[in-house]
């Protein structure tokens, strides 16, 4: 049997041999064929270049920011409580007013007082009265002595007699003051200058050293916070808003150049904006940092010092605060949106002679309303992709549809999308 194969495989391979023929001509001719598709034929038109836009690599001073998260506090949050009791007889101010310092704010019934003023000066009219009757006993008293016609003791007592009237004439001239003091405290003015608050109080309630009784807030609105301390009712509550602070925290691991400037007695520029970041709502200055750095969150608290002078900031109003740290002088930038992150690391595609790209690996600084500080792989004069990243390749053909130049004022911040797997590299702010 085993001699029977070798014989069946000889009788097949005469029909085999045409069947391998035909299969070695089909794939000749479908490479053939495949590459003649693939060449390309005369007048046929090649891909047209990709349309990007572009700008061009300058050199110009960029500004380091910090950026942190700040609130408005006045400088002075005074609750303007009654020195003395009575009753309110007005309210002289506006809630939401501006109020001077010294400004009369209320009016306490100040007739009680008055009269007791009259009753000291009264008191102390008739103290000076005996001491000037027993200064004038003294003098007679003593001269008598000089002529040995009255005892010494009888002398002697009289001097004490002045001297314990002279006590109560400075006694009574101090119950004067007082009561003039205490009527001068009826007349209720602003110890500071600022916003005034809602009225907590009306006209015609008692009011005492420890508040009134009866209170606007209730009906008016007004935040507990405003019109009560520790259970007292003020009779103002005045904000200092002009000038006004921002507190706000930085990383520890950014504090370091703050210090160093306010260590050297410099005081960085400050800008405060919006919630939305699109308004500049005033520029300061940093005045103080906190001595300690916050352990449960790593962050150092500041304080900003704003002129306020058209009253955009608000007390207790939230802010995006940016901290001048320094200028770089005579940086490479390019737009932010220039510069994509992948697989070949940080890079950037730069136009070319003859409209084609070449993808170049960058290193990256400082970024800045985005611009981006490249600290090698470019030179300025060169031009870099900003738009259409996605659909290049190194050596792809472009067509530059819009060319501007690398300047901060007219280029966005928000970065658009870039090639797949790839993202947008932004320096340190």
């Amino acid at each position: 049997m085993p001699a029977a194969q070798p014989y069946a495989i000889r009788r097949l391979l005469p029909r085999l041999w045409p069947l391998g023929a035909l299969l070695v001509v089909a794939l000749l001719g479908h490479a053939v064929v495949g590459h003649a598709q693939r060449a390309p034929r005369p007048g046929m038109r090649a891909a047209p270049p990709q349309p990007v836009t572009a700008a061009v690599v300058r050199r110009e001073n960029l500004p380091v920011w910090l950026g942190a998260l700040g609130t408005v506090t006045p400088r002075a949050l005074v609750n303007v409580m009654p020195r003395v009791g009575g009753l309110l007889q007005s309210v002289d101010y506006r809630p939401g007013q501006l109020v001077r310092r010294g400004q009369l704010l209320a009016t306490i019934d100040p007739a009680p007082l008055r009269i007791a003023l009259e009753q000291a000066r009264a008191q102390a009219a008739q103290a000076r009265a005996q001491l000037a009757g027993a200064r004038d006993d003294l003098a007679r008293y003593e001269t008598l002595l000089a002529q040995n016609s009255i005892a010494a003791q009888q002398v002697a007592d009289q001097r004490a007699t002045v001297a314990q009237l002279a006590a109560l004439v400075q006694a009574d001239q101090a119950a004067v003051d007082n009561a003039a003091l205490q009527l001068s405290w009826t007349r209720i003015t602003a110890p500071v200058a600022g916003l005034a608050g809602l009225r907590p109080v009306d006209a015609g309630n008692m009011v005492s050293t420890n508040g009134a009784i009866g209170a606007a807030g209730a009906s008016a609105g007004t935040s507990t916070s405003a019109t009560s301390t520790g259970g007292t009712t003020p009779v103002a509550v005045i904000a200092q808003v002009q000038p006004i602070d921002v507190a706000f925290s930085l990383p520890q691991q950014q504090v370091q150049g703050v210090l160093a400037e306010l260590r050297a007695g410099r005081h960085p520029v400050v800008q405060a904006w919006d919630s939305t970041r699109t308004r500049e709502l005033a520029a300061g200055t940093l005045y103080a940092a906190d001595n300690r750095i916050d352990t449960s969150t790593g962050t150092l608290m500041l304080r900003a010092e704003f002129a306020n002078r058209d009253l955009a900031l608000y007390p207790n109003q939230f802010v995006d605060m940016r901290v001048l740290l320094r200028t770089v002088q005579g940086a490479i930038v390019v737009p932010t949106t220039a510069v994509a992150v992948g697989a070949p690391g940080t890079y950037v595609y730069v136009i070319g002679a003859g409209g084609k790209v070449a993808l170049r690996r960058v290193a990256t600084g400082a970024a800045d309303a985005g611009m981006t500080q490249i600290t090698a792989g470019l030179s300025a004069g060169e031009q870099v992709v900003t738009d259409g990243l996605d659909r290049l390749h190194d050596g792809a053909q472009v067509r530059v549809v819009q060319a501007r130049a690398a300047s901060s004022g007219g280029v966005s911040a928000a970065p658009r999308a870039a090639a797949p797997g790839a993202r947008r590299a932004g320096g340190a702010h």
